[in-house]
């Protein structure tokens, strides 16, 4: 007899889609996602499609009535409820646009709750296109299976970070001028990563994040790493020893 196959398939296409879900919705799939739906994918009525909302969790629908432009989608059931990420912030000085993207998708991938875009003395890119990160988002959490978007902040001056920085959140600071390792820094949620830019942080800045009664040194090996690299090193450690990557 042979096994039944199963559904929904691995090959089911994933899609956040901006408004709530529930047992009744119809949404209407238009744009870029429906040229992806049909055009790419080409699925036809009655092919399933797994969508998420970032307010209830993922659902199965399936394709009730495909137009050459559009796609009406029909509700079967919720597959998992919107998920609680661990409450880890990444503040990083956004970097050039390749390495931009990386961070982004990467860190969205390992499970950051807030993305925080940090402009200091030596940031070369002041200027960040929310819209391509958010989309930069969305993209990574369609392939990794989130069902709960990360928060994107407004970029801010480190100054002003440190001025407004919760007093119950531990900053953990990637210093490369050295730091103990995280085994050694008790930083349980609520948590914070700071990253610097290309040309790492001036002595003023140093000097300020130090004298700050909420943060951590944090070293990262012998190596001088890329600014890029260090924040992700970091946040996964971080996942590893306090975050969500402890369970089985």
């Amino acid at each position: 007899m042979p096994a039944t196959p199963a559904w929904p398939p691995a090959s089911t296409p994933r899609l956040f889609i901006d408004q709530s879900l529930g047992p009744d919705a119809a949404p209407v799939i238009d744009g870029s996602a429906a040229h992806y739906l049909l055009g790419v994918m080409r699925l036809k009525v009655g092919d399933p499609v797994l969508l998420f909302d970032n307010r209830t969790g993922e659902w199965l629908a399936t394709v009730a009535d495909a137009a050459k432009r559009s796609a009406t989608l029909r509700i079967e059931r919720r597959t998992r409820a919107i998920e609680g990420v661990p409450d880890l912030w990444l503040c990083f000085a956004p970097v050039k646009k390749a390495r931009l993207d990386w961070i982004i998708e990467k860190a969205t991938e390992l499970g950051v709750a807030r993305l925080q875009p940090v402009i200091t003395d030596r940031t070369i890119v002041e200027r960040v296109k929310s819209e391509r990160i958010e989309a930069q988002i969305i993209e990574a959490c369609e392939q990794c299976g989130r069902t709960a978007l990360p928060e994107l902040a407004e970029p801010v001056k480190l100054p002003r970070l440190l001025s407004d920085w919760p007093a119950e959140r531990t900053l953990l600071f990637a210093d490369e001028a050295g730091g103990a390792p995280l085994a050694d820094v008790a930083a349980p949620a609520p948590a914070a990563i700071l990253t610097g830019p290309e040309g790492g942080f001036t002595d003023r800045e140093r000097e300020a994040l130090l004298a700050h009664a909420a943060v951590r040194r944090l070293a990262l090996g012998p190596r001088i790493l890329r600014a890029e690299t260090a924040g992700l090193a970091a946040v996964s450690l971080w996942m590893a020893q306090h975050g969500d990557w402890t369970g089985g």
